[in-house]
Order: structure tokens, then sequence, then C-alpha cells
């Protein structure tokens, strides 16, 4: 078995990605010599979560701080990362010029000046494995959008308190905030609709969609009157094609209903910032393609390397999707050639992939209006 580093080392990685930077005058500098963003600033669910759930109270609350997450992380860390390395939040901090991803809140929250010391350093994430963008979903085991919200106005607070407010509001109109949600909403409903007929599921999708996006637009403009100016947008990915979701079909294939209930909420969301964007002062996007750069790379999964683009990687029984990852899970030798980790989440070379992808590709293949890379350098 591959050795794992103790939860104090685990710990640690937060703290040495903070020691990267001297001080909070040198960060300042720093950013504004225009070489990156100042900070990128982090909100959703797993794809993005590198440890929130940690620190969350529990016996239900989703967490992936013990093996095999993190077997292809330096160390073979078990961060909390959903993930067996990296996660796609990772490779973009990277792609913009940033030592490391954000810390997560929770770790930074009783402290203060390490909280602002983060903040200004690089930005914080408060994304959460499990979390939708209703209250509801998977309620009480995550940090709901409104909670992450909530948390990041705490943080402006806190660095108003100790920066002064215009240059707060400067590092923040220059930063990226990003997003990936909706996706565990869409899986939670499905489960809650499986015995309806389908014109009774879609009846009810058609429901479910304005109080997502009410809830979604809510967030983005309480973000932006805090002070955001830029965001990159993650839409719902290709959910019926997970391992667990091909679980309910005899042969393994796709399932046509999730994906379906997936394209209608993206429709849904790249018409919100369309309506978004001439609104709201100084507004910035940029709405990347998951379910479209999934659907391609699916359709030729030789192109990109894969050999498996049904089952997980670590799990067990069919497809590897009937058993959780967990120390006794049997877990594959070939993991950059299997796009899933585990029965719902992508493997590190997958979230490396849609990284690439969401930064550098051209304008209206996988990002529109503009990829990552322009948004983020916009006003550098």
């Amino acid at each position: 078995m591959v050795g794992y580093t103790s939860s104090a080392a685990m710990a640690g990685t937060t703290l040495l990605c903070l020691l990267a930077v001297a001080s909070l005058q040198v960060m300042m500098a720093a950013a504004a010599t225009g070489s990156r963003p100042p900070a990128m600033f982090v909100f959703g669910d797993s794809t993005l979560d590198v440890g929130n759930n940690n620190y969350l109270p529990g016996p239900d609350v989703p967490r992936a701080n013990k093996p095999f997450y993190g077997i292809d992380f330096p160390g073979s860390v078990a961060t909390g990362r959903f993930s067996n390395g990296y996660n796609i939040a990772d490779y973009l901090a990277k792609s913009m010029g940033f030592p490391c991803s954000p810390p997560p809140y929770l770790s930074l929250a009783p402290s203060t000046s390490r909280l602002v010391h983060a903040a200004v350093a690089g930005g914080v994430s408060y994304a959460s494995g499990g979390a939708g963008i209703l209250d509801s979903t998977n309620g009480g085991n995550n940090i709901p959008l409104s909670k992450q919200v909530q948390y990041f106005r705490s943080t402006k607070s806190q660095m108003v308190a100790k920066l002064g407010s215009r240059a707060t509001n400067l590092l923040l109109a220059k930063s990226v905030f990003l997003f990936s949600v909706g996706s565990n909403d869409l899986f939670v409903f499905a489960v809650a609709e499986q015995n309806k007929s389908t014109a009774a599921q879609q009846r009810d999708a058609a429901a479910l969609y304005p109080r997502l996006i009410s809830g979604y637009s809510a967030a983005i403009q309480a973000l932006h009157a805090l002070g955001a100016r830029k965001f990159a947008v993650i839409n719902v990915g290709l959910l019926g094609c997970v391992p667990a979701a091909r679980l309910h079909d005899a042969g393994g294939a796709c399932s046509g209903e999730l994906n379906e209930l997936a394209s209608g909420l993206d429709d849904a969301i790249a018409s919100m910032f369309g309506t978004l964007a001439p609104r709201l002062p100084g507004f910035g996007y940029s709405l990347a393609d998951y379910y479209g750069l999934s659907s391609a790379t699916f359709a030729d999964p030789r192109a990109v390397g894969y050999a498996d683009i049904a089952g997980a990687c670590c799990g067990g029984g069919r497809l590897g999707a009937e058993a959780p990852c967990t120390p006794n899970a049997t877990v594959c030798a070939d993991r950059d050639r299997h796009a899933f980790w585990d029965d719902v989440h992508p493997s590190q070379r997958g979230a490396m992939l849609a990284a690439q992808n969401f930064y550098d590709s051209r304008p209206g293949r996988y990002t529109a209006p503009v990829n990552f890379r322009q948004l983020a350098q916009t006003g550098l």
C-alpha cells in the first residue's frame, strides 16, 4: 500500500502555501505588477473543494481525507480533494500564476490574520463537497452556495478592517471568482423523481430550473455588490455518463434523462449570464462548457489517451461504482488513462484537461465570450 501522510502534515499543506508569501505588503506589491490576478476566490461543490468538508461535523458529511484519495498528490496526501491528486481549481490556479490553489476557508476562519493573509496572498476557497445552489440539497452536510457567499462577506469585512476599503475593493475587482455548482441539485432531484412518469419528471424539471437560477443569480449579484467583477464559471457536465449513473443501465450506457437535465440547466445558466452582464457595472465573465467538452472527449476518448471512460478507478463492483473509494477499495494502476477517479468525480488527468481547455482554448469552442485566460488578464 502507498504510504499516506499524517493528518498534521495534511493540514500543513495549507500553511506551506501561505508561507510562500512573506507579508501582505509584498503580496500587494506583486499584484500591482499585473503579472497575474491578485487572488482567486472559489465557490461550488466537490469538483473544486480543497478540504472544507474536512472541518464540518457529522457522520454523513462527504469527505476525501482518507486513502485512496490523494494517492497521486505530492506526498500521497489525502487533502480533502475528491481526486487521486489535483482538481480543476488547482490547475486553474497554477495556470493563472499562483503557487498553489487557494486554501479552504474553514481552515483559516479561526484566525483573522491567517484569513486575511490568505485572501491577499492568492484567495480563499469556499467550495464544499455535496453543496448545491439550493440550501436543501444534501442539507446539513455541506456548505451551500448561499452560506459560501456569507463566508466571503465575512472575509471581505476582515480584509477591509486590515487593508481599508479602497485597497480591498481594488484587489477584488482584479481577482477571479471561480464557480462550479448545480450538479448536486440535479443528482438529488433525479433520485427523488426516478419513480415518476416522464411527463411528471419534465413538468417538475421545468419548475426546478427557475428556482436554481434564482439562487445562482442571487449569489452572483451579491458577490458583485461586494466588489467581484470577474466570474469564471464552469457549467454542469455530462452527469448521465458518470459511473454512478451508468450503473442504472444493464449495459452501462449513459443516462439520457440526467444528461437532458444537465443540458437544460446549462441553457438556463447561459441565459442568466447573458441577462446579468449588461445590467451589472464592470461585470465580466467566461462561461466554460464542461458538458460540451465531456461530450467531445467521450466521443473520441483515445484522442486524449483514455482507455476507460465508463468505470471508476477507485471503488468496487460493477464499473467500480457499486462501492465507495475507501482504504479497502480496488484501485486501478493506469490512473491517467481513466476519465473518472471514483463513481462521480474526474481523475486528476481529467481535471487537468478540463482546466487546460477552459483556460486556453479558442473562445467559442469551450468558453464564451472569452476564455479564462483572457478574463483573468483583463484590466491587469
